[in-house]
């Protein structure tokens, strides 16, 4: 799996980067349907999402960089 920097648009509240909206992959931007499962690690937030056409990623946002990275998760049927 490679990392990619991404360009993310997301739902800022409180916090920045709250829940991301949408992310844009290899020049496509893809809505977020579902976000599976969402944590923290020590300098950045991570967020396991669905796009709107049922691909998987991982995105990660590091907080000291401010910048946004993903790999996209292949399911083998």
């Amino acid at each position: 799996m490679t990392e990619k920097q991404v360009l993310v648009s997301c739902y800022s509240g409180r916090t920045y980067a709250e829940r991301p909206v949408s992310l844009t992959w290899e020049g496509i931007e893809h809505k977020i349907q579902e976000i599976e499962k969402e944590w923290q690690e020590p300098g950045a937030r991570l967020f396991k999402v669905r796009t709107e056409d049922g691909r998987f990623f991982v995105l990660s946002y590091n907080e000291r960089g401010d910048e946004w990275s993903a790999f996209e998760i292949i399911r083998r049927s």
